[in-house]
């Protein structure tokens, strides 16, 4: 494994890019962002809202994608408050039992900015089905749940006839992926890395047909152009900053997790804050690829300068590794698996080319990034 020089990340993430200097696809990103004129990006988010401010009459003026956390409430802060737009907030629940905290913010970010929110609760038969053999095949158990998130939204704005969508960032170019090229549009989120790679005839399993799946069908861009739709990364218009957004949120009533759960494998308490069981599949990044999310915050962190390198290195080796007992425990309640169980599928993804087994039955990177020099 190679890790870039200026974070963490390692050349294990999927699609990412190095340069010849070795810093990631991430940080050339972020220092991108200080060359960038702001004020006139801004001026072309008031621009564009201006051509769809009002022109349903008064039906919404735009979609926001939401679960809830902090991000969606500083993307609805920007839409409502400084755009003076009428949002309708989508969201998708992903059926696990919430926290304290997701419970509290999915109503505040409606009450504390006066939002309408449409919520879609998949089938929890077809979900778990799904959930079963994407984790057992491709250690991906939430992959119906991320398409429905990236294709519920755009089946609304159609149906709703609704044509600005906005999201929040451009995760592959924020942080590095296939669509490492920056671009307002987020017309092609979809077939981004998150939601590719098992497709949809294959998922009809145990019964399970197209006719369930029909919200997952992601309308072509002959239907999306039909429909004059204009998807957004928020991103582009605006410096994003996790940590950023938030600090904000908290002052509009978000909650962090910081009194509820300490997650062991989690370097923060303010970020995927909603449910506990969700948790699994981000992780399950760590025995495929050697990085988790102790990782990816890490480097983000780094990148904003909540971090030093130092820093975010002794948090990877101490967090990375250290999936959470609490989120094992709900993911296995909502499935039905013994806790052997699950850990025996985990076993058998662990990456030989990455990882070493000791006699202990204990999984070790072979080229931690706190053993390079």
């Amino acid at each position: 494994m190679r890790y870039c020089i200026k974070c963490v990340m390692p050349d294990t993430r999927p699609g990412i890019f190095f340069n010849e200097e070795g810093i990631c696809q991430g940080c050339l990103s972020e220092e991108k962002k200080d060359i960038i004129d702001w004020d006139t990006r801004y001026k072309e988010l008031e621009a564009l809202c201006d051509k769809y401010r009002s022109s349903n009459g008064d039906w919404y003026d735009c979609i926001i994608a939401v679960s809830g956390g902090k991000d969606s409430h500083y993307q609805t802060h920007v839409m409502k408050e400084l755009m003076n737009m009428n949002p309708l907030l989508v969201t998708v629940e992903d059926n696990f039992p919430m926290t304290k905290a997701g419970l509290h913010n999915i109503h505040n970010i409606s009450e504390e900015f006066g939002c309408d929110i449409i919520s879609m609760k998949p089938n929890i038969k077809v979900q778990k089905k799904l959930m079963r053999y994407c984790f057992e095949k491709y250690a991906k158990p939430n992959y119906y749940l991320d398409v429905l998130m990236y294709s519920f939204p755009i089946h609304m704005a159609i149906k709703l006839n609704i044509p600005l969508v906005v999201y929040g960032e451009n995760v592959n170019y924020e942080y590095g992926g296939s669509q490492k090229d920056e671009t307002y549009s987020a017309i092609d989120q979809f077939y981004n890395d998150v939601a590719s790679g098992i497709s949809l005839e294959e998922l009809c399993v145990e019964g399970i047909t197209m006719k369930d799946l029909s919200l997952c069908i992601y309308p072509s861009k002959e239907e999306m152009k039909t429909a004059n739709l204009d998807p957004i990364y928020l991103s582009y218009f605006i410096r994003w900053s996790g940590y950023g957004n938030y600090i904000f949120s908290k002052s509009r009533g978000f909650k962090d997790l910081s009194n509820e759960w300490r997650r062991s494998h989690h370097i923060d308490d303010y970020s995927q804050v909603d449910t506990r069981a969700y948790l699994i599949h981000p992780w399950l990044k760590y025995p495929k690829f050697g990085h988790g999310y102790a990782t990816d915050m890490a480097s983000r962190q780094i990148k904003t300068g909540v971090l030093t390198r130092e820093e975010g290195i002794k948090l990877v080796k101490k967090h990375d590794h250290d999936l959470d007992q609490l989120a094992v425990d709900d993911f296995c309640k909502f499935l039905g698996y013994p806790r052997s169980e699950f850990w025996t599928v985990v076993d058998k993804f662990y990456n030989r080319d990455l990882f070493d087994k000791d006699e202990n039955g204990k999984w070790n990177l072979k080229n931690p990034i706190w053993e390079q020099k």
